[in-house]
């Protein structure tokens, strides 16, 4: 192990702790094989499994490995879009057994930090589904809530923006606006800083760099 990947392990056991504190169930793995491998342990074969839009899940191979996937009951917001049956996907969405997502950020006292457009994504992580399981590389670590969404603002909400084709101020400049734009995608900020649930939500910590 380099002396970098040493610093992460020790800041993400620390992290660890505190996000004990807040009744969430914290790991840490280096790579991003480990943390497709983590994954797979929380799943129940035949329980239901739905996720929202992520760089960092794609990366870690869990998209791949979950559709048409015979093991669960897969709800896949992609195929109800072409397949007309969205409303149906966001009901049965709320009553899944697993939900997956990243965090925009994490603060150093153990904090979820996210900003989303529509709010599906938040309002899963909020309420609904037994288990959220979310998977978040150390280079979204920030110092406090300020920091994570300046964090957010300036690393996540330009690129994501240009992958989903939104006509956004950020999407030509690369710098956030603080737009209204009907494209926008920072209509909604939401501090996660405790599970009413303890264990409902699961962290991965990842030493790999994932998505932005």
């Amino acid at each position: 192990m380099t002396p970098k990947q040493q610093a992460k392990k020790l800041l993400a056991e620390k992290l660890i702790e505190k996000m004990e504190k807040r009744r969430f169930e914290a790991s840490y793995v280096q790579t991003k094989e480990e943390a497709l491998e983590k994954v797979k342990s929380y799943l129940k074969k035949g329980s239901s499994v739905t996720w929202g839009g992520s760089m960092s899940l794609a990366e870690i191979g869990f998209n791949d490995f979950i559709k048409d996937n015979q093991d669960y009951i897969v709800l896949d917001r992609d195929k109800a879009k072409k397949d007309g049956t969205i409303k149906e996907f966001f009901k049965d969405a709320y009553l899944a057994d697993y939900f997956l997502m990243s965090s925009n950020a994490i603060t150093m006292d153990g904090e979820l930090i996210n900003i989303d457009g529509n709010g599906n994504r938040v309002s899963l992580l909020c309420h609904g589904p037994e288990n959220v399981i979310i998977v978040a590389s150390m280079n979204k670590i920030a110092n406090n809530v300020d920091d994570a969404i300046a964090r957010i603002k300036r690393e996540a909400c330009p690129p994501n923006t240009i992958r989903l084709g939104c006509k956004t101020p950020c999407a030509i400049t690369g710098i956030c606006g603080d737009c209204l734009s009907p494209d926008c995608i920072c209509a909604q900020t939401v501090i996660t800083r405790f599970s009413r649930v303890p264990g409902r939500i699961k962290v991965i910590l990842v030493g790999e760099e994932l998505g932005f």
